[in-house]
């Protein structure tokens, strides 16, 4: 009998041992984010912040672990792997969110949003909408950010549609949208990945491409591309975006404050953004590039040409951009505009 009741005190005593110890009092939850931008970069360093700040929130409760520089695949495969929980976050751009929402596609219409300030009031009356879309394809938004707007980058000056129309101009598959809106308005496009861009310009392939300033400079397209005008072509979105599986495994208690963090970055990026463009262009004058200010008249033109070609891009059984959020961007920006 007594060394049944030792059998049993012992083990009463290891249970409670177990209950106490640190693996069982703090369960760690990992969540493996995926960012296509470089660790070295601002955008890089204001995710690594927020993994330790979810760290901090969550007393290390919860672990990011950071994949930069896209060590966990393009866009295509990341979707992917978020699909299969392989992958729990993703830092994506608007091409990424467009396959969770295609109606996101409709900010990137060519032409459309004009600047800043257009876009800022845009996504602020169809982000909630935009977000209940994804939760509904079971993915959550943590955080939506401008990273930056397309330019023209060409080898000759483009003022106008028609400069345009007399040159090969270069499009991404991994941007369909795009490619498929130029196609439609008649101009020479030619297949040209990101990654290929110099190569195509300097052989002569193509002469003039659609990318960001900071790409830009970072790739020495301007290099070759020594020309850029300075119309706003589409804005690049970027966002974080997390599968519902991993969010409902994330406690309750800990939510709010996981978002205020989320949305602290969201500010910081943006901000970062506008001085990395500013930065990127100042350094590219300074090496050789010529920004060409183009006229309001000249402006004007490209807007009224993109305008005869909207009924082939939102029309017909399958549109390049949806149709219910085109229009409602388009009303938002005709109620802005009358109001300037």
């Amino acid at each position: 009998m007594k060394v049944l009741v030792n059998f049993r005190l012992s083990f009463v005593v290891l249970i409670l041992l177990v209950l106490v110890s640190p693996v069982f009092a703090q369960r760690v939850m990992e969540i493996k984010l995926s960012s296509l931008v470089p660790e070295n970069t601002p955008w890089g360093q204001s995710i690594n912040r927020l993994a330790a700040e979810w760290s901090r929130i969550t007393n290390g409760q919860i672990v990011m672990k950071v994949f930069h520089g896209g060590t966990a695949g393009g866009e295509a495969q990341t979707m992917a792997l978020l699909r299969s929980n392989q992958l729990q976050a993703a830092v994506l751009t608007t091409m990424g969110l467009g396959t969770v929402t295609p109606e996101l596609m409709s900010v990137s219409y060519p032409f459309l949003i004009r600047d800043d300030a257009e876009l800022e009031e845009v996504m602020r009356r169809i982000k909630p909408d935009l977000e209940v879309k994804m939760q509904q394809n079971g993915f959550v938004t943590l955080a939506w950010a401008n990273a930056g707007w397309v330019k023209l980058f060409a080898r000759s000056p483009v003022f106008t549609p028609d400069d345009l129309r007399k040159v090969k101009l270069g499009s991404s598959q991994e941007q369909p949208e795009l490619m498929q809106a130029f196609r439609q308005m008649g101009y020479q496009v030619v297949p040209a990945e990101l990654n290929e861009v110099i190569m195509a310009m300097q052989s002569g392939r193509i002469d003039v491409t659609y990318i960001s300033p900071v790409f830009a400079a970072g790739t020495q397209v301007f290099g070759v591309a020594k020309n850029m005008s300075s119309i706003n072509v589409a804005p690049f979105m970027g966002g974080i975006l997390m599968n519902e599986v991993t969010w409902r495994r994330v406690p309750e208690r800990f939510k709010p404050a996981l978002l205020e963090a989320c949305k602290n970055v969201e500010k910081e990026i943006e901000t970062t953004i506008a001085k990395l463009d500013s930065d990127a262009l100042t350094t590219m004058v300074r090496h050789g590039l010529i920004v060409h200010q183009l006229t309001p008249a000249q402006n004007q033109i490209w807007y009224d040409e993109t305008d005869r070609y909207e009924e082939r891009m939102i029309g017909g059984v399958k549109p390049i951009f949806n149709r219910e959020y085109y229009f409602r961007i388009k009303n938002i920006l005709t109620e802005i505009r009358k109001g300037k």
